[in-house]
């Protein structure tokens, strides 16, 4: 069955993702910053909306739900632990359930460490997982909620999706982050390359997400805390990878 996955630009650097199955012209939603460009997306395509599927609780990937187009009759999938600050859900989910997305499995993992209720999905027949505010392109994000630790092992659950996972994350940072990338590993190659290509796709107005789980291991500072040469840059040879993490990520803070 075919399917395409649109990323939609929101807010000021906020994405939302469509999923259509092209077969039947159905589509699902994962995260609403905002309406008006989801609507407008559905309309361009001829796609009719059912589901939404929420990461988290924050206004940036929820406020826009109530002005869907066929809001009443949508199908609103969130975390069980958030159910109470999320917006009303017709479905709880917690991890390793398995919902049926468009005739596809989408397998739910818990990933704390942002938010306590952060959930990432996974789509394996569509080689897609979407990470919102856990798993970034090269970063991951802010620890408002979890601890460093939560989010390591978020982090982990996420690097264990198979190699050619392709992962829909919620914002336009990655300039941002390849910036600070490269005061942790200065001299790995493929970083250099991505930060230039970065340029050109910000330079031309083309999102850089989504991102490859394989690009993620070889240039995402947060997936490769357990290498000796970074631990050792951060003068923390004999530490551990969670550690070396949680240096990471307070770096990152100040940056």
């Amino acid at each position: 069955m075919p399917y395409e996955i649109v990323t939609i630009p929101c807010l000021q650097d906020n994405y939302a993702f469509l999923i259509g199955n092209l077969e039947t012209n159905e589509a699902a939603l994962v995260d609403v910053p905002e309406a008006a460009p989801i609507n407008e997306t559905l309309r361009t395509k001829g796609w009719t909306l059912s589901t939404v599927l929420l990461t988290h609780h924050h206004a940036d990937h929820v406020d826009g739900l109530d002005g869907l187009n066929g809001r009443e009759r949508l199908m609103v999938i969130g975390a069980t632990a958030d159910a109470h600050r999320l917006p009303p859900l017709t479905q709880t989910v917690s991890e390793g359930d398995t919902v049926d997305i468009l005739g596809t499995p989408a397998n739910i993992i818990d990933v704390p460490g942002h938010t306590l209720g952060h959930i990432a999905i996974h789509l394996p027949d569509l080689d897609a997982a979407f990470t919102a505010d856990s798993l970034m392109a090269l970063g991951c994000g802010r620890l408002f909620e979890g601890t460093a630790a939560q989010m390591f092992d978020s982090m982990n659950k996420l690097n264990a999706l198979p190699d050619d996972t392709i992962l829909y994350s919620g914002h336009e940072y990655t300039a941002t982050n390849a910036r600070f990338a490269l005061t942790i590993e200065p001299d790995n190659a493929a970083l250099i390359s991505r930060r230039e290509a970065t340029k050109l796709a910000r330079a031309a107005g083309s999102p850089t997400v989504p991102s490859s789980l394989k690009r993620e291991r070889a240039t995402n500072p947060f997936l490769r805390a357990h290498i000796p040469q970074i631990a050792a840059h951060l003068g923390m040879a004999d530490a551990s990878p969670v550690d070396v993490f949680t240096e990471i990520r307070k770096r990152r803070d100040k940056f």
